[in-house]
C-alpha cells in the first residue's frame, strides 16, 4: 500500500534533505516535501502545509521541521496517522541559543548572510563528512532557501511553543530519532520526547550527527519502513 507522507525540512534545509531516503523508499510513499520558506511562524508553516497536504498522511519533520511536525499535530491531529520527529526538541530555546539566533538575524542586516557557517557546519555533520561533496550540497542546500527565508525560519524557531505539555495527547504511531553525534538537538532531547509519547520507538542513527537523512540515509530508510508498517 502506498502511503502519502509529508515531509517537513529543517532550517536552510529544502528538499535535497529528503532526497535519498524518498529514492530508497520509492514507490511505497507518496511524499510531499513542505514549503517552510515563506512564513515567519511555526504555527502559520504548519497550517501552510496542511492546506497543500493530502487528508490523511504520515508526517515526518526533522530539527525545524520537527517543531512544524509538533504543531500540526496540535492543529489537526485526525489527519496525521503516523509521527516522525528527527533530530528535533519539545523544548524551546535556551537564552544562549536564543541569542545566537538573534544574532544571526542581526548579521543579515550587516550583509554578512553566507548560507551555513563552518562552525555550524560542523555541527551538522559527523568530522567523516566535513570538507566532502555532502558538505558542499549542506553549502548549496542553504544558499537556495536564501537570507530572507533564513530570517523568517529563525523569527519564527525564536516565536516557537514549549511542545512538552502536548506530548501526551499523540496517539500515532511515533518514531523519535536521532544521529548518535548530534550535538544541536542531542540524544536527551530525543529520549525526552520518546518518554512523553505512549509507544513512541526511539532510535539513534549511527555515524550521523543533526542530517542523518543526508549522512546515513540507509539507517533513516529502515527504521521509516518499519515505522509506516505499525
Amino acid at each position: 500500500m502506498t502511503r502519502n507522507l509529508v515531509l517537513l525540512p529543517g532550517l536552510l534545509c529544502d528538499s535535497r534533505l529528503w532526497r535519498d531516503p524518498l529514492a530508497a523508499m520509492g514507490e511505497a510513499v507518496s511524499p510531499m516535501v513542505a514549503d517552510l520558506t515563506q512564513d515567519d511562524s511555526i504555527a502559520a508553516m504548519a497550517a501552510r502545509t496542511l492546506a497543500k497536504a493530502p487528508e490523511s498522511f504520515a508526517l515526518a519533520g526533522l530539527s525545524m521541521g520537527g517543531y512544524v511536525a509538533l504543531e500540526i499535530m496540535r492543529q489537526a491531529p485526525e489527519r496525521v496517522t503516523h509521527l516522525a520527529l528527527l533530530d528535533t526538541s519539545a523544548r524551546p530555546d535556551d537564552e544562549e541559543r536564543r541569542a545566537k539566533r538573534r544574532a544571526g538575524i542581526e548579521s543579515i542586516k550587516l550583509g554578512k548572510f553566507i548560507g551555513v557557517s563552518r562552525a555550524l557546519l560542523a555541527s551538522l555533520l559527523t568530522p567523516e563528512h566535513q570538507g566532502t561533496p555532502l558538505a558542499d550540497e549542506v553549502q548549496a542546500m542553504s544558499e537556495r532557501v536564501g537570507q530572507e527565508a533564513y530570517v523568517r525560519q529563525q523569527t519564527a524557531i525564536l516565536g516557537r511553543v514549549d511542545s512538552r505539555s502536548s506530548l501526551g495527547a499523540i496517539k500515532v504511531p511515533t518514531l523519535v530519532g536521532v544521529g548518535e553525534a548530534d550535538v544541536l538537538t542531542p540524544r536527551a532531547m530525543a529520549e525526552e520526547m520518546a518518554a512523553g509519547i505512549a509507544g513512541a520507538e526511539l532510535v539513534v542513527f549511527p555515524d550521523s550527527a543533526h542530517l542523518p537523512t543526508m549522512e546515513n540515509p540507509g539507517a533513516v530508510v529502515a527504521v521509516m519502513r518499519t515505522w509506516l508498517a505499525r
